[in-house]
């Protein structure tokens, strides 16, 4: 699931795609989130740091990931 080279990520969770223009603002987790995807990190992965360091349920992340993920699909921040 490798986001598009193109897209740049701040340090402030800015996210911009200079292919369409489009800027998005991510919440810390958002960008936490896109920051270990854009490192070739899956899923599962992600779900497994993120359950260390956030006092979450295994559930509600794997939705909250599920969810992000469809978004940047949607907004087209993803190679298909």
């Amino acid at each position: 699931m490798p986001i598009k080279a193109n897209i740049a990520l701040s340090e402030n969770g800015f996210v911009f795609n200079p292919s369409t223009g489009d800027s998005y603002t991510l919440n810390n987790t958002g960008k936490e989130a896109l920051a270990f995807i854009k490192e070739g990190k899956d899923i599962s992965q992600i779900t497994s740091i993120m359950l260390e360091r956030y006092d979450v349920d295994r559930i509600t992340l794997e939705r909250y990931l599920a969810d992000f993920v469809n978004d940047l699909r949607i907004n087209n921040l993803m190679e298909e």
